[in-house]
Formats: structure tokens, C-alpha cells, sequence
């Protein structure tokens, strides 16, 4: 059986990535192909924290004639959806899992608590953390961060809809490199924008490095945690 390289670990999901071939919504055959990777991570005794995006229901920044704040409670609420339909999937599949939401909302999930999160992991379930971090104006990117730093998880594994980071935007410039290696300083300076500036300085401060992939193959979750080169390595430095 191959070892994992990593012992606890933070699992950023695009909600986009869940909506497979479709325009929006969740795609059920890629959400249990996503969580049957998860499920082979977990085999291996990696403890598993899982924050998912919300932009397969909603984008609150592309909605301009709303108020922000309340178009970004919105994305929170899209991201529970996201959230609750992955811990469906990974209860089907024989796996114990809890959800943890920054916002409250006791009917159907549990409020968010460092201590109680730990725990979870120290019993092995898998936690999906909603709601990002409760706060408008920030995005998942920043809230799977801040998670990753509360409880000490080893890496943030980033599954996008793109294979990994880009000195320049590779849907406009096919001429665009891509990284098999950058440091989080270069990400900063050079401003490349495979998540959030405020995500990325939360990592570099925290030494959290983040490995960013292309979730069509879902196998990628699983290599990534054994070692495997996939994607782009974002180095803390």
C-alpha cells in the first residue's frame, strides 16, 4: 500500500469543478467520482478537512446590482448546499463525516469549532467546513487558509478546473507557462492569481505550501496525497 506524504490535509473544491460538463448545479456522477478519490486518501489514515466553493449555484461578485454583502451571504449559502450533498456522497460510500458551517444553522449542520473540528479528524471523519468564513468580502480560497491554519493541516490541496498555476492567463495567451514549482513570494509579487491574494499571504505567513490541480481527473486528489507530481507546487518559502 503506498504511504501518504502528508498526514492531515485541506481539501479546496471548485464548485464549478462539481458541476462536471453541466452549466451549474451539481453533477452527480463527478461528485461520486470526487468522493471515491477522497474515500482512497482517507484508506491510507489522512485526516481530511474539505471546504467547497459555491460557484456552480452562485458568484456574488459578478452579481453588480446587488449589495455585496448580502451577494456574498448567498455564495455561503451555495456552498452548503455543495457541502451537504458531499457528505451525502461520502456517507454513501461508507465514511463518517460531519459539516461545520461559520454560519449557524443547527437543523442541519454543526456550527463551526476549532476544538470540535480536531476532534473529528482525531476520530477519523472527514469534516466539510460551509459558509466559507462566515464573512463577506472574503472568498473560499481564504477561508480554506484560514481552516488549513486552525488546525494544523500539513497542505492545502487546490482542485480547479485548471491543471495548475500560469505566469499569465492560458485561455488568452496560449503561449502561457505553467509552473511545475513557484514559491508563494513569486505568486505575491508577480500577482498570479491561482487564488487570493489574502489566501496566499495567510499561507506564506503560515507556511502552509498548496499543491493546484485539475479535478476532471479525480485520481489527481489521491497522487497528490501520496507525493505524485500533479499540477503546480506552491512553496511557503
Amino acid at each position: 500500500m503506498q504511504l501518504p506524504k502528508y498526514r492531515r490535509v485541506i481539501i479546496k473544491i471548485s464548485g464549478e469543478a462539481l458541476a462536471g460538463s453541466r452549466n451549474g448545479g451539481i453533477d452527480r456522477d463527478t461528485l461520486e467520482k470526487v468522493c471515491a478519490s477522497v474515500k482512497k486518501c482517507h484508506e491510507l489514515g489522512v485526516q481530511i478537512g474539505i471546504v467547497v466553493g459555491g460557484g456552480n449555484f452562485w458568484r456574488g461578485r459578478s452579481s453588480e446590482r446587488m449589495e455585496r454583502t448580502r451577494a456574498d451571504h448567498i455564495g455561503m449559502m451555495a456552498t452548503v448546499m455543495n457541502s451537504l450533498a458531499m457528505a451525502d456522497a461520502l456517507e454513501q460510500l461508507g465514511l463518517e463525516v460531519r459539516v461545520q458551517t461559520a454560519l449557524e444553522m443547527r437543523a442541519i449542520a454543526e456550527p463551526y469549532i476549532r476544538n470540535r473540528a480536531v476532534r473529528h479528524f482525531e476520530k477519523d471523519r472527514i469534516v466539510v467546513f460551509g459558509c466559507g468564513t462566515g464573512n463577506p468580502f472574503f472568498s473560499t480560497d481564504t477561508a480554506a487558509s484560514l481552516r488549513a491554519a486552525e488546525v494544523g493541516a500539513e497542505v492545502i490541496l487546490k482542485a480547479t478546473n485548471t491543471d495548475g498555476v500560469y505566469d499569465c492567463d492560458p485561455k488568452i495567451n496560449p503561449n502561457a507557462k505553467k509552473y511545475d514549482v513557484v514559491s508563494m513570494s513569486e505568486v505575491l509579487a508577480k500577482e498570479l492569481n491561482f487564488m487570493d491574494a489574502t489566501a496566499a499571504a495567510m499561507c506564506k505567513e503560515n507556511k502552509i505550501p498548496v499543491v493546484v490541480f485539475n479535478i476532471s481527473d479525480t485520481e489527481n486528489i489521491y497522487k497528490a496525497i501520496i507525493g505524485e507530481i500533479v499540477g503546480t507546487e506552491v512553496t511557503c518559502d
